[in-house]
């Protein structure tokens, strides 16, 4: 693959079109190879050139830019879209990500902005790429020779409020409990990451944002010095700590840092904000699982549905992503198989619900699954570590399975 990016641009207005070649052509890495002017003329250019990336306008009058990016997706698969759009509702954004696209520009964008999208996009289509010439199942990630490669498991839900980053504490805690592997937690969620309150850590100039200098240097040789170890076992990379540092670490920062840290550890656990953006999907796309956490709620339940439905479009396989019930025996009036009917899909994992000694823990910064060891939301933690711990160990997933079946039944229906 070529290192210059080839780019069409597609727009109904003429004047658009100029100006983002304008802007573009002063790129030394970007080629601007074509434009066009509707829909139809797009996915004719778009078969001949065959672009790198396509700029995408929502808006055009013949066919829009999500049914143009839809037929795209077949005509021209290794194009990535970005959509631009004066309009920045939700529901363009979840259209469009349904319909393939892989960013979403809102009208009027900086050229610094224009310019990051494209070159993320293309970075992550070029990475998607190479991972289908040599796949690597995620089962068969090794985790347990010194200087192979481990597993990164992205800990995400698509609602927050559902547990997200209290599970992925005490998960990468009790996975260390397990012995034999080093465990790395990362906090991704680089705006408002909570996995230092809940660990009760604070120190200074120890978070991914003190990287980034070194990151765009060029020299990444080791990042134990912005690491934290704590008592658990478990070796930490906190986010920012505050939101607007939060701004400096980018997509690609962040693919590389969990490069870095799945060289180093045998799992490495990362707590992902519950919203799409470019860092999140960098760490979705590096991840070899995603446990995906949902509630009883019927807003939960619909994010899920639509998360499933984008996870498709962004060429996840069905295998990749776990499908995790927090607080499953909470009385709310839905029932788990209604939960599973509404998503098409069975759930994997649950976990019990109790505030009690879950709030207690956190408020005094200590992971309830060292706190409370014995109780029933600990040791669904520990079935749920020991499931991704053992996956590459069958006569351990055959044991834990077998063990398994009869607690899960346990703490999930115990309450009817």
């Amino acid at each position: 693959m070529s290192d210059r990016i080839k780019v069409l641009i597609v727009d109904d207005i003429s004047e658009t079109r100029d100006h983002l070649s304008k802007l573009l052509g002063f790129e030394a890495d970007i080629d601007v190879v074509g434009v066009a002017a509707s829909g139809a003329e797009a996915i004719e250019r778009a078969v001949a050139l065959m672009p790198d990336v396509v700029l995408m306008d929502i808006n055009m009058p013949d066919m829009d830019g999500i049914a143009t990016t839809e037929l795209l997706a077949a005509k021209c698969p290794t194009a990535a879209v970005v959509m631009m759009s004066v309009q920045g509702e939700a529901d363009y954004l979840r259209r469009s990500m349904l319909a393939g696209a892989r960013e979403f520009l809102v009208k009027p964008f900086s050229s610094d902005e224009l310019n990051t999208s494209i070159r993320q996009v293309w970075t992550r289509e070029r990475d998607k790429q190479s991972r289908i010439v040599a796949p690597v199942a995620a089962s068969a990630v090794p985790t347990t020779a010194s200087g192979e490669a481990g597993t990164v498991v992205a800990v995400f839900s698509p609602k927050g409020g559902v547990g997200r980053t209290t599970i992925a504490v005490n998960l990468a805690v009790a996975a260390a409990s397990l012995g034999g592997k080093r465990v790395a937690l990362m906090d991704a969620s680089f705006q408002f990451g909570d996995v230092g309150v809940l660990l009760n850590l604070n120190p200074k100039n120890k978070s991914i944002a003190d990287l980034v200098p070194e990151l765009d240097a060029g020299d990444l040789e080791s990042i134990d010095t912005f690491i934290i170890d704590h008592s658990s076992g478990v070796r930490v990379l906190l986010a920012p700590a505050s939101p607007e540092q939060a701004e400096h670490v980018t997509a690609s920062h962040t693919k590389r840092v969990l490069e870095r840290l799945r060289a180093d550890h045998d799992l490495v656990v990362v707590d992902c904000p519950a919203a799409f953006n470019d860092t999140t999907i960098a760490v979705l796309d590096e991840s070899d699982l995603i446990l995906t956490l949902l509630s009883l709620e019927i807003t939960s339940v619909k994010n899920m549905r639509l998360f499933l439905e984008v996870s498709e479009q962004l060429g996840y396989r069905a295998d990749k992503l776990r499908l995790v019930l927090n607080r499953a025996d909470s009385t709310l009036g839905i029932r788990v198989a209604d939960v599973e009917h509404s998503i098409g899909r069975k759930v994997d994992h649950t976990i019990v619900s109790d505030g009690r000694s879950v709030v207690y823990a956190l408020n005094r910064g200590v992971p309830f699954f060292l706190s409370n060891r014995e109780a029933q939301v600990s040791q669904d933690i520990l079935r749920l570590a020991t499931a991704i711990v053992g996956a590459g160990d069958p006569a351990a997933a055959a044991a834990h399975t077998t063990k398994g079946k009869a607690a899960a039944k346990k703490s999930l229906f115990a309450w009817r």
